[in-house]
């Protein structure tokens, strides 16, 4: 959640960012007229308590004549203390409701607009050309016996797909080359849980506008994550640390219901329902937060560069941010089968705001804050093995296989169709 002082200090800055997301500025001054109702109410509880706790001691100093009335506006002056505390709860839970709603404020610079008005900042590497037919994917795939959607549909239902083989054992090799470049780099590896409470999805902001892409156990008020951003965002919930940066690798399986996307990407494993991914999540100063992002950007291209990949990078417009985001960059892989770009990582600047909504602090000169968090794909291994095996396929069905990645498959150079 942003900060209030901010809001109170810069309520045009705040509305700006909210017209900038394509959101409605309604929702600022609904937050506005919350915290003012909540700060009111407050003040009024206070001091009827103050009141109260006056007049009660003032009873023993009373005379005999004088101590009914005074009992008297004491026993009234608490149940008006008890009144002023229950518009105190309301407010409180009307400013929360309000302060919930309200996403991110963008940083300056973040393109306005939506899904298609990004800018693109930098391309890597040349369009791949072929001199035979191009095959998708799932035809590559199924034909090195890598990839079965069929049974997957047969067992799961759609979106759902079996890795098998080559399949199973690219994913493996994908896997750990990311952690390794992640370890590498200065990140803790963490095996994190798929299963989460309400409180660390709410925290993250992924019971928002994006709540009906999220999967729920109902019967235990357990979620599934889309991504291990949640768990590790929540890893340190409701704690003051006491040493910054951190920095954690995560690996995890991901569920999401792709609710909305009827039609969309239906064919082979690039949209799917189940997919495992490496993220990488970081606390750092707020002062420190976009030198962070800049270096998980980094990595991300690092790791792309290594699986020879073309790719671009696009700066995300506001209208396109999840609401916890400040500015967010995603890098784009070239997708050969359909001549286009396809996301394949992203990397999110979340200032403060889910550190405020989990409690997450530290230590400075001025006391106790909050801290900043960042997020950033290091492989979505599903949508990466499709973009690799359409990249590096050759006409004979075979498929070239990156140096990095060969330590990792038993030193292999290519995969060949069964």
């Amino acid at each position: 959640m942003i900060d209030l002082r901010l809001l109170r200090a810069e309520p045009d800055r705040v509305r700006a960012s909210s017209h900038a997301r394509g959101d409605d500025p309604a929702r600022v001054d609904a937050l506005l007229a919350a915290d003012e109702a909540r700060r009111a109410a407050v003040t009024r509880a206070d001091g009827l308590r103050a009141e109260h706790k006056a007049v009660s001691q003032s009873v023993r100093r009373a005379s005999a004549d004088e101590r009914p009335a005074v009992l008297e506006r004491a026993q009234a002056l608490a149940a008006e203390v008890k009144r002023a505390e229950a518009a105190q709860a309301e407010a409180e839970a009307a400013l929360r409701a309000a302060h919930l709603a309200v996403p991110n404020v963008v940083l300056d610079g973040v393109p306005a607009g939506g899904e298609q008005d990004f800018v693109v900042v930098q391309t890597v590497g040349q369009v791949p050309t072929y001199d035979f037919p191009v095959k998708d994917h799932l035809d590559i795939g199924t034909a090195l016996g890598a990839i079965d959607t069929e049974r997957g549909a047969k067992v799961s239902g759609s979106r759902f797909a079996f890795l098998t083989g080559w399949g199973a054992l690219l994913e493996l090799a994908l896997v750990n080359l990311s952690m390794a470049a992640a370890v590498e780099a200065g990140f803790t590896p963490v095996i994190a849980p798929a299963l989460v409470r309400p409180e660390a999805m709410e925290g993250t902001g992924f019971l928002g506008a994006h709540a009906d892409e999220v999967y729920r156990l109902a019967s235990d008020d357990l979620y599934l994550v889309g991504t291990s951003e949640v768990p590790l965002a929540a890893y340190h919930s409701g704690e003051v640390l006491d040493e910054l940066p951190l920095r954690y690798a995560g690996f995890s399986s991901c569920f999401r219901r792709e609710a909305g996307s009827h039609g969309k990407d239906t064919r082979g494993i690039i949209r799917v329902h189940q997919f495992d991914k490496v993220e990488m999540f970081s606390y750092v100063d707020p002062a420190q937060a976009e030198a962070e992002h800049v270096r998980l950007l980094a990595h991300e291209m690092a790791f792309l560069s290594l699986l020879e990949l073309p790719f671009r990078v696009i700066d995300v417009a506001a209208g396109d941010l999840g609401s916890s985001a400040a500015r967010k960059y995603d890098c784009e892989a070239w997708l050969p089968s359909q001549e286009r770009w396809l996301e394949l990582t992203s990397t999110s600047n979340c200032t403060d705001f889910q550190a405020r909504r989990l409690g997450i602090r530290s230590r400075g000169p001025g006391g106790l804050s909050p801290v900043a968090t960042l997020n950033g794909t290091l492989c979505a291994v599903g949508r990466t093995i499709a973009v690799l095996l359409e990249v590096h396929q050759r006409a004979d069905g075979s498929v070239h296989l990156p140096e990095a990645l060969r330590p990792y498959l038993a030193g292999r150079t290519e995969l060949l169709p069964q």
